[in-house]
């Protein structure tokens, strides 16, 4: 998949909603931590290619180690489908939950594997 197209994604019990325009060609597999633990499949956007149609008043914000990312997840369903944060080189990024994206089947995407274990 390396085409951009837009995407409709979010959590669970559809109460956080949004688009996000990518191309799904550089999809991450991270080992952190909170991503292992979450199981989430990462690609990045800026946040022109990110809007929130709905759940903003539904999200919970959490934050750990240097606090530069967001991590967003529903208070109602619990699922983190997407972070914000500054991204290496302080600039602005959206990271979105692959895995919570409609139409996604991640078992066809090429993963890249990135050891945030240890770094």
């Amino acid at each position: 998949m390396s085409e951009k197209k837009t995407y409709e994604g979010g959590c669970h019990c559809k109460r956080v909603r949004y688009n996000v325009a990518t191309d799904l060609a550089q999809v991450i597999a991270c080992n952190c931590s909170i991503c292992a633990k979450s199981g989430s499949l990462l690609t990045f956007v800026t946040p022109d290619q990110f809007e929130l149609l709905s759940g903003k008043d539904a999200l919970t914000d959490y934050q750990f180690n240097k606090k530069v990312i967001h991590h967003t997840f529903c208070s109602t369903c619990g699922i983190k489908s997407y972070a914000m944060g500054t991204g290496p080189g302080g600039q602005e990024m959206v990271a979105i939950n692959v895995r919570c994206l409609e139409g996604v089947d991640p078992s066809t995407l090429s993963l890249i594997n990135y050891d945030g274990k240890n770094h």
